[in-house]
């Protein structure tokens, strides 16, 4: 992340002073606890909103001692960082002010105290008794579950009392969370949260005007649903939310594909083919369109050359019943 940070040469560099390494970096950095105690920099500049006090967010952290170069706790090296809720799955203090202070996007650096630390008695071995650490956070992204859990439990005729616009912001970090939980191959937790934001989006009723709002949104839900079934391998349920995808657009090239590829797990080739050329003919140079005719093709070859073998098998003349015949 940051290279400044991690070279101690870098922050030993005024040999002179009797101030540690951390204590010197500590004074060009923002106070934003107020007492000193979680002090930042910022590396790189984030967008948008700050994070909110009951949020869930994405995050890549190393932690460092002072003088080590290699950090004691860090979850850069996974491939997928975990969701983690503030209040519940981060342990310090300081971290968790220093993600309210964070928008996305976000690159920081921070000094924690003790105190917003590992405290007085450290964690032995591997943290000393009232050692200040420092962090460098990456806030990759941030969902507010908090608004989205209190507006889903409210009935449908208080949820009709709030704007459309709030709607669609639920029904978005639903989908969001979703998306979340599929990545992380938790395909029946991502399906949970896409019905939580369909069921948002059937209730509202819209005027004409915003009409498209809610039709947008729900496309996206339908197909984010439709491929969730398939990798539940429940194909028939993946091919009823496709066909809900083409009835708010008969071209979505995605919602075509879903369907392709649900009629050619349940056999109906025919059907299959008329999904996948329709995909196909509004994207004609889709590698996984394509690849998934030429699947077809195969698939549908392999089906006519046992239904040919069995029907062999059933209308060849017997050998030996001819042979009792003569005798």
């Amino acid at each position: 992340m940051g290279g400044s940070a991690r070279n101690p040469g870098v922050l030993r560099g005024d040999q002179a002073s009797d101030q540690s390494a951390y204590q010197r970096l500590g004074r060009r950095m923002l106070d934003i606890s107020g007492d000193r105690g979680v002090l930042k920099d910022v590396i790189r500049e984030g967008a948008g909103e700050l994070v909110t006090p009951d949020a869930s967010v994405l995050v890549k952290y190393s932690g460092y001692l002072e003088h080590m170069d290699k950090p004691f706790d860090s979850n850069c090296f996974r491939k997928t960082p975990r969701l983690m809720k503030l209040g519940e799955d981060i342990t310090l203090w300081g971290m968790e002010l220093g993600l309210l202070s964070m928008r996305r996007g976000e690159l920081a650096r921070f000094l924690f105290k003790p105190t917003y630390a590992y405290g007085t008695m450290g964690c032995p071995p591997l943290i000393p008794p009232n050692t200040t650490v420092l962090f460098e956070i990456e806030l990759l992204d941030f969902l507010d579950s908090a608004e989205s859990d209190k507006f889903c439990a409210l009935s449908a005729e208080q949820q009709d009392e709030f704007p459309l616009q709030k709607v669609l912001k639920v029904a978005a970090t639903e989908r969001e969370f979703g998306n979340y939980l599929f990545r992380q191959n938790r395909f029946y937790d991502a399906k949970v949260r896409y019905k939580r934001a369909l069921l948002l989006l059937h209730r509202r009723s819209a005027p004409p005007r915003e009409q498209h709002l809610v039709s947008a949104a729900k496309l996206l839900v339908l197909l984010n649903l439709s491929l969730t079934y398939l990798k539940l391998e429940r194909p028939t349920t993946a091919l009823r939310y496709g066909e809900q995808a083409l009835i708010i657009d008969q071209k979505n090239a995605k919602a075509l594909f879903r369907c392709g590829q649900a009629c050619l797990l349940m056999t109906e080739y025919q059907k299959a083919r008329d999904f996948l050329v329709r995909a196909q003919k509004e994207q004609p140079f889709n590698h996984d369109i394509n690849n998934e005719l030429k699947k077809l093709a195969s698939s549908y070859k392999d089906y006519t050359d046992k239904e040919k073998e069995m029907c062999h098998r059933m209308f060849a003349p017997d050998d030996n019943a001819s042979t009792v015949g003569e005798t």
